[in-house]
């Protein structure tokens, strides 16, 4: 899924040790979509993908590549937005098109 918006907000890193006894951490971003109904998305970092994510500037526009998932615990479901791609968005002022950073709106996947 992607996400584009303007990074409003960055919060502060969190760490911990798993049941399996692995370290982890995990650090947040708040992404306001510039939606009418529900526009902040929270969009989550783990490990190694904190370091891309905060080379980010609080207030630039930016675009996130993420998995969106849900589990079950004890019949209620908890929702996780899980980053693996942040970017700066780039706006081409001939089209308004937004692109990652580093690429056009003509770059093909193929």
């Amino acid at each position: 899924m992607k996400v584009e918006g303007k990074l409003v907000k960055k919060l502060q890193a969190e760490s911990g040790t798993s049941k399996a006894g692995k370290e982890w951490q995990k650090q947040s971003i708040l992404i306001d979509t510039g939606g009418e109904f529900n526009n902040e998305i929270c969009v989550s970092a783990f490990g190694e993908k904190m370091d891309s994510m905060n080379k980010l500037e609080e207030g630039s526009n930016v675009i996130v590549m993420c998995n969106v998932y849900s589990r079950e615990y004890k019949g209620r479901y908890f929702h996780n937005i899980d980053g693996y791609h942040f970017s700066n968005a780039i706006k081409s002022e001939a089209n308004l098109d937004v692109h990652f950073e580093g690429t056009t709106p003509d770059d093909l996947p193929f």
